[in-house]
This record gives C-alpha cells, structure tokens and sequence, in this order.
C-alpha cells in the first residue's frame, strides 16, 4: 500500500509505524519504504533519514537500507528541488526494484510518501507515476485541524483524477483542541467513497490500531490487481 498525507507533517509516518505494527503483531511479515526522503541526516554509514529509521523499527523484516530508502537527500525541502540540487535523477525503476526486493521478502511493504499528494517526485515525475507504476492501493492519512475537510477532498478528488485506487482513509488527531472535530470525521465519511480504517488519537505512541486481516481484504477488494 501507498501511504500520503493531505499535507507534509500530518503524521503519514505515524499512520504507516501503526501499520507495519499492527502487520508484525499479526505474524505477518511486514516493512515499510521511503523511496524519496529528504532533510536527512549524515552519518557513518552515509545519509540516514529519521521516518524511514522509524519504519525501519517498525517492522519487522531486514533489508537494505538503500532499498528502504533508495533517494536520500540532506537539504529539508521538498525532494524534487533536493535531486536538482544534487544533480541526482529521480528513477522510478530503481525504485521499483527496490520495492521488487523488498516486496518477495515480505508479505505487506507500507510504502510512505512524500508530503501531499500533489508533491513532485522528480523534475517531471509525480507520485501518481509511482503509485501506478507499482500497482499500489493508496491510504490517505487525513491530519485532523481545522481545513482538513478541503484538504481531504481535494487529495481524494486529485487521486482518483491520476487514475490511482483510494482504498481507504486515516485519521490523525494532530490538533487536540479542534472544535467539532467528530462531526468533521462524520464529514469526510459521508463524502469520501472509500472506509474509515481508523483514527490515531493526539499525544499517544502509534499504537497497532487496525486489524491486519480485515485491512488487507479492504485493499484487495479495492485493487484487486495490484500487490498490498
């Protein structure tokens, strides 16, 4: 599955920890993948990206770091502009290939985008490109505040548009004073043509709050052409 976000730091890394969580304490063999990251970290071992370390503790399957996160890039602004800075070329094939080893060593890969959907990948790429070229269903992680109900249809609307499958929807209670916040949930379950999958409560440890099996039978039923 594809994991993005109605914006950059609504929690898409919370979402796709809880996931994986919830995957390895089902028995299944679960990783998660950050195919571009940018504001990464360098270290001994070479640039080191804080969300894919996170996705990596997650899980529960061992990899490559290069395959987890094949585009790493120090500057922290948006990937696109970090790849032009390093005169690097964002190639959906070499991320393919990753995700291809990645996807035989495991049962789930919960792949994590970059910012919202809408976010270049490349100097002509798009997510979109990505998402397709990997047969990926797509979650949307929904970041409670005030304006997520624009943003939320908006996203929805732009990736049905790009002809990819929205198999469900995550909410992230990043704002713990939001005014009417259940009403704006019951909103955007009246509206979105896809489930609820669940609802991450502000201040909490991304907790194993979905039922793996139950996921899984969503995402098939959604894309059943595709790979998890």
């Amino acid at each position: 599955m594809y994991v993005t976000g109605t914006d950059t730091g609504i929690g898409k890394t919370r979402a796709s920890c809880a996931l994986l969580r919830s995957f390895a304490l089902a028995g299944k063999r679960a990783i998660g993948m950050k195919p571009v990251a940018s504001g990464c970290e360098v270290t001994a071992h070479g640039l080191r990206n804080d969300d894919a370390l996170q996705l990596i503790a997650a899980g529960n399957v061992t990899a490559a770091y290069a395959d987890i996160n094949p585009y790493a890039f120090a500057d922290p602004i948006a990937p696109h502009l970090a790849a032009a800075d390093d005169g690097v070329a964002i190639d959906l094939q070499t991320i393919f290939e990753a995700y291809r080893r990645l996807r035989q060593a495991s049962d789930v890969v919960v792949v994590e985008g970059v910012g919202g959907w809408c976010a270049p990948l490349g100097a002509q790429g798009m997510q979109a490109d990505l998402v397709r070229a990997l047969e990926l269903p797509v979650v949307l992680v929904v970041g409670l505040r005030l304006g997520c109900l624009n943003h939320a249809l908006l996203s929805v609307r732009a990736i049905e548009a790009d002809g990819c499958t929205l198999a469900g929807w995550i909410g992230n209670r990043i704002d713990a004073d939001m005014l009417r916040a259940e009403d704006n949930i019951d909103t955007l379950k009246s509206r979105i043509d896809a489930p609820l999958l669940g609802i991450l409560e502000h201040g909490t440890a991304p907790s194993p709050a979905f039922d793996p099996d139950c996921l899984l039978r969503r995402l098939a039923h959604a894309h059943p052409n595709g790979n998890n």
